[in-house]
C-alpha cells in the first residue's frame, strides 16, 4: 500500500456508521474491522481517511443488505493535518465500495473526496467529481 503525505488522525471505532458515498446500491455502512491495522492487544481498532475497512451495508438496495463489503474511507468529520500545515475536515463520514483488487465497484462518487485517498488509490481519482 502506497504512503501518504498527511498525518491522518484516527477517529472512526469499529461500530461507526458511514454514508456511502458511490451509487453502488448501498446507503449506510457499518465498521466490522480495518484491514491492515497493527495496534495493541485488546485494543479496538480505528480508521482514518484513506484506510480500507470491512463493513456491512444497514441500509441500501435488496441485493446487497446485509452483506459484508470492503470500502476505502474518503472523508471524516475529525480534522486532520496535511505537511503544508493546512487542516482539513469535512461535514461527514463517508466510504465508498471496493473490489478486491481496491477498485470501485461504483461509475460516480457524490462528493469531495480527500486528496490523501486519490495518492493512494488513483483508481478512486479517476471517477470523483471534486478532489479536496
Amino acid at each position: 500500500m502506497k504512503p501518504i503525505s498527511a498525518k491522518i488522525s484516527k477517529s472512526l471505532n469499529t461500530g461507526a456508521e458511514l454514508i456511502c458515498a458511490d451509487n453502488s446500491g448501498a446507503k449506510i455502512l457499518k465498521i466490522i474491522s480495518v484491514k491492515r491495522y497493527k495496534g495493541v492487544k485488546n485494543r479496538l481498532p480505528k480508521a482514518g481517511v484513506a484506510d480500507i475497512v470491512v463493513c456491512t451495508v444497514k441500509k441500501g438496495s435488496e441485493k446487497i443488505r446485509h452483506n459484508v463489503v470492503h470500502a476505502v474511507v474518503i472523508r471524516q468529520k475529525k480534522e486532520y493535518r496535511r505537511k503544508s500545515g493546512i487542516r482539513v475536515k469535512f461535514d461527514s463520514n463517508a466510504a465508498i465500495l471496493v473490489d478486491e483488487k481496491n477498485g470501485p465497484k461504483g461509475k460516480q462518487i457524490k462528493g469531495p473526496v480527500a486528496r490523501e485517498v486519490v495518492e493512494r488509490f488513483s483508481k478512486i481519482g479517476k471517477i470523483a467529481s471534486i478532489i479536496v
